[in-house]
């Protein structure tokens, strides 16, 4: 059974830091480029990252080039967002999937307030 699962959500004040991470299983993780996109509430999903399957290619929205980075550890079947400096409108569901969305996850919820 193919599984994404996604930890490391939760509230966070502006200017703060999460990591998430999304851990693989079911299929051959290290053949896939995978990414993040979220969707707020209200809005449609937003693409936020990308990265190619052996993790040296990566790709961000304008919205959060140089505030999060994507990483993968292909040994451990997992996948990272790390998110520096959130602003409010970082508040939403992130979810992990493979490139072409064969696969994704449920997502985890991050709530940037003050």
């Amino acid at each position: 059974e193919v599984q994404l699962a996604e930890s490391g959500g939760g509230l966070v004040q502006p200017g703060g830091s999460l990591r998430l991470s999304c851990a693989a299983s079911g299929f051959t993780f290290g053949s896939y480029d995978m990414k993040w996109v979220r969707q707020a509430p209200g809005k449609g999903p937003e693409w936020v990252s990308g990265i190619n399957s052996g993790g040296g290619r990566t790709y961000y929205a304008d919205s959060v080039k140089g505030r999060f980075t994507i990483s993968r550890d292909n040994a451990k079947n997992t996948l990272y967002l790390q998110m520096n400096s959130l602003k409010l409108e970082d508040t939403a569901v992130y979810v992990c999937a493979t490139g072409a969305g064969k696969y994704r996850g449920q997502g985890t919820q991050v709530t940037v307030s003050s």
